[in-house]
């Protein structure tokens, strides 16, 4: 029954452990099964906790029957990214630079994860510094996606996505700067959240003053993903920015298509959208509209130019945060960090300064759209899940009409950090890759995406994603995964 189990929602699954019908230490095992079975074609997981998660889920059957209480995610097998301290547990961030680095003290989020009954099975693959779509490095190799091991899943929380879409996991962590969860969410056909900025305290970094980064959840369902954020939100002093306003859930997740009013943006004004993403997402559209939603079409009067300048932004976050590993050990970081860097150590104050104003454009005309409207809708991702053999800077580029050939829709919502957005399942391209459509809300009204997510969950479901066994990947790829390190016992 376990491995059936696996395929069920977290909230399914979280039910049937508290009312005791399975057991933690049964879920755990099929888990830690699913990603044996799984991992070596995708490679998902880079480090794998068996005799610590086999402990926790036993610690947690032994206290259900003593009749103690427990948190929400009372025995869900869940999954932190590469890129999150972890005390006592390595965490590389991807880098060759820190094989082997072991923080002494968790993130909020991972204690909050553990403390609420999740059960930490491992730790997932990301590029290095969480710095690319594609998640892959020197470090632990390729992670494929499942629905193509050809393709990408994403980056940089690939690793997370690629577990809860295979079933290793109910509930992973992903970390966004740029659309890290929302774009590895619509490649793989699950859910992303980037809640408001501060919502979950972001104490990854050396600086507690960075306004773009969020830690946020990937699971199969809206209502999965409320029920992780409702675990770990909360004011932490690790995080200047997470005193907000209480974070206000239902869990399930109210959904009334016919008491929505969404601005739909096909293409933010500027992006070069390919067809059948663009399809997809509007078949999504025409589906809350015929259950009663009232969507219309806006001009947000945002311009190439915006995007261009939040590109800049990412370079000199690059180069301030990760310019003393260039300097310590330039040869043996990955080839596009090396180059991030020094394309940000080029940029000058003023110009950095500058964005502020962009910022504040970017704000003032979406401010304007969200006053008459409970969110905006839009494409997550311009583009499918490409193959493995591209690169990021096949990306980025003006077309003949002065549009942007982004990968991304996602990056200018990290400018305006406040506003939640939300990723979900829209549709399949001809080829069968999932298209995801992504949500924006008014500043820290998580509550109001997750409405329109499950909204769109109802008029447009979508198949999950396969499960294979032990796939192969359709074509030769730039680098084979390292084997998964495995941390046995602590």
């Amino acid at each position: 029954m376990a491995a059936d189990v696996l395929h069920m929602t977290a909230t399914e699954m979280a039910r049937l452990l508290r009312d005791g019908e399975i057991g933690a230490v049964e879920v755990t095992r099929a888990a830690l099964e699913r990603i044996e079975a799984v991992n070596p074609a995708l490679n998902a997981f880079c480090l794998l906790l068996p005799e610590r998660a086999l402990a926790q889920a036993a610690d947690i059957d032994a206290r259900r029957v003593r009749g103690e209480p427990l948190g929400p995610l009372a025995g869900l097998p869940v999954a932190l990214k590469d890129y999150t301290p972890t005390a006592g547990l390595t965490t590389t961030y991807g880098s060759r630079l820190f094989a082997g680095h072991v923080p002494e003290r968790d993130a909020v989020i991972a204690r909050r994860l553990v403390g609420a009954g999740g059960v930490l099975v491992g730790k997932t693959t990301t590029p290095e510094f969480a710095d690319s779509w594609f998640t892959r490095g020197a470090q632990f190799g390729v992670t494929r996606n499942p629905w193509d091991p050809s393709r990408t899943p994403g980056g940089s929380s690939g690793g997370s996505a690629v577990a809860v879409a295979t079933g290793c996991v109910a509930l992973a962590e992903g970390c966004d700067m740029a659309g890290s969860i929302r774009g590895p969410a619509a490649f793989c056909g699950i859910v992303g959240l980037k809640p408001a900025l501060g919502r979950i305290p972001f104490d990854a970094l050396p600086t507690t003053f960075d306004d773009i980064s969020h830690f946020g959840p990937m699971a199969r369902t809206v209502n999965d993903a409320a029920l992780f954020l409702g675990a770990v939100a909360g004011p932490d002093p690790a995080d200047l920015f997470s005193y907000l306003p209480p974070l206000e859930l239902s869990l399930p997740v109210e959904a009334d298509a016919s008491r929505m009013k969404l601005a739909f943006s096909p293409d933010l004004g500027f992006c070069a959208v390919d067809p059948q993403v663009a399809r997809e997402v509007r078949a999504a559209v025409e589906a809350l509209r015929a259950a009663g939603a009232t969507v219309e079409e806006v001009d947000l009067g945002w311009r190439v130019e915006d995007a261009e300048a939040f590109f800049t932004a990412t370079l000199v976050w690059m180069a301030a945060l990760y310019g003393d590993a260039y300097d310590r050990g330039a040869d043996r970081l990955e080839p596009l960090t090396r180059r991030l860097i020094e394309m940000g150590r080029e940029v000058d104050g003023v110009t950095l300064k500058r964005l502020d104003f962009v910022r504040a454009g970017i704000w003032r005309k979406l401010a304007a759209v969200l006053a008459d409207y409970d969110a905006l809708v839009c494409p997550t991702m311009a583009q499918p899940a490409p193959r493995l053999d591209r690169d990021d800077f096949d990306y980025g580029h003006r077309t003949a009409d002065g549009r942007l050939a982004a990968l991304d829709m996602t990056g200018l919502f990290n400018l305006i950090g406040a506003c939640p957005a939300l990723s979900v399942p829209a549709g399949r391209t001809d080829e069968g890759l999932p298209v995801g459509l992504q949500i924006v809300g008014r500043p820290q009204d998580e509550a109001g995406v997750l409405r329109v997510g499950r909204a769109v969950e109802i008029v447009r479901p979508q198949p999950a994603a396969p499960q294979p066994s032990a796939p192969q990947p359709s074509a030769p790829q730039p680098s084979a995964p390292q084997p998964c390190a495995s941390l046995p016992s602590l």
